[in-house]
């Protein structure tokens, strides 16, 4: 990671192409080239939001680079350009779903802040085969991560909705796993300790704990952290942008009707008006016969089974008369005979 970040920081002080020879063709960039970050051609890269925090991500392994980005914007929209917009938002949706995960966990904290811990502490080994645990699930996160980006950007919207689902679940069985941990020493921590003398909440925007009525230098301390301002500006981001998205499909269809209207204002101006307005007609009568033959078969088929059900019921009925009238003459035959 830190060869990566010298490499960036050179490609920001000398350019992307200065290992190139004098004399060779430098290549156009292309916002399409899998070596640039889709991210951060969408709005940002969610990498650059928690550098040294809890939340760290990492570095990110894509480029970072103005000019493509530039491109990106200036693009017109295609299939391939609102599918980096949906991984963006993908993207963006799982680290808040991981806060949110995250704030829901603080307040069971609280609400467990003053009742008895359950059971003993754990053991060493206990602890340390769950430590190996939470490490190997949040390697297998992280992988399916890696592979829900890379079936998005194959296309397969359905695959990689899949794992991350996956990756959810294996995050909650992780987070259950630190929770049992934590709730084991929970009693002898410092924060507890605290908790007992101070009422505290829980951040709604990052998770993190605070100390209800706290001086307010320490709470705009908080508020302009980087963890803090980070999950702010990835949640305003991503309302924003849902926003939007919603806003040009309703555009769009209200465009389409537009499109219509005129069309049809056209044909009733000219020559062919007759034959488009009896078009319209022939294919709006077309349209009701088609749903009022699908009513009259949905009725053909309820009065056939309707039919049906009373004929077996009539049959029914007959069946019982006959067995009726059988038990009859056999009782008067018996007592005929009984008689004689």
């Amino acid at each position: 990671m830190a060869v990566m970040a010298a490499a960036q920081l050179l490609d920001e002080l000398m350019g992307r192409h200065r290992n190139t020879n004098p004399n060779e063709k430098i290549k156009k960039p292309n916002w399409e080239d899998p070596e640039y970050c889709k991210y951060y051609m969408v709005k940002f890269c969610p990498h650059d939001l928690f550098v040294n925090t809890r939340a760290d991500l990492g570095a990110c392994p894509k480029v970072h680079d103005d000019e493509v980005k530039e491109l990106f914007e200036k693009a017109e929209s295609s299939y391939k350009k609102s599918q980096y917009v949906e991984e963006f938002l993908r993207f963006c949706r799982h680290m808040i779903n991981d806060v949110e995960r995250k704030i829901q966990k603080g307040k069971q904290r609280l609400e467990l802040m003053n009742s008895k811990p359950e059971g003993p502490p754990m053991t060493q080994a206990q602890t340390e085969k769950n430590q190996e645990q939470v490490k190997l699930l949040s390697e297998k996160v992280t992988s399916l991560m890696r592979d829900a980006e890379e079936a998005g950007t194959r296309g397969d919207i359905e695959q990689a909705q899949g794992l991350m689902k996956l990756c959810d679940r294996l995050k909650e069985e992780k987070d259950s796993l630190i929770k049992q941990q934590e709730n084991s020493h929970w009693s002898m921590t410092a924060e507890m300790a605290a908790a007992q003398e101070k009422q505290m909440e829980v951040c709604p925007v990052c998770g993190a704990f605070l100390i209800v009525g706290d001086a307010q230098q320490r709470i705009d301390d908080h508020l302009s952290g980087k963890q803090h301002v980070g999950y702010f500006k990835l949640r305003q981001a991503y309302e924003a942008m849902v926003q939007m998205l919603e806003k040009e499909t309703q555009e769009k269809e209200r465009r389409r009707r537009e499109e219509r209207e005129r069309e049809r204002g056209a044909r009733g101006g000219g020559l062919g008006s007759g034959l488009g307005r009896e078009r319209d007609r022939e294919r709006d009568d077309k349209d009701g016969r088609k749903d009022k033959d699908r009513e009259r078969s949905r009725r053909d088929d309820k009065g056939r089974h309707d039919d049906r059900d009373k004929e077996r019921e009539r049959d029914r009925e007959r069946r019982h008369r006959k067995d009726r009238r059988s038990s009859h003459e056999r009782s008067s035959r018996r007592r005929s005979r009984e008689r004689h």
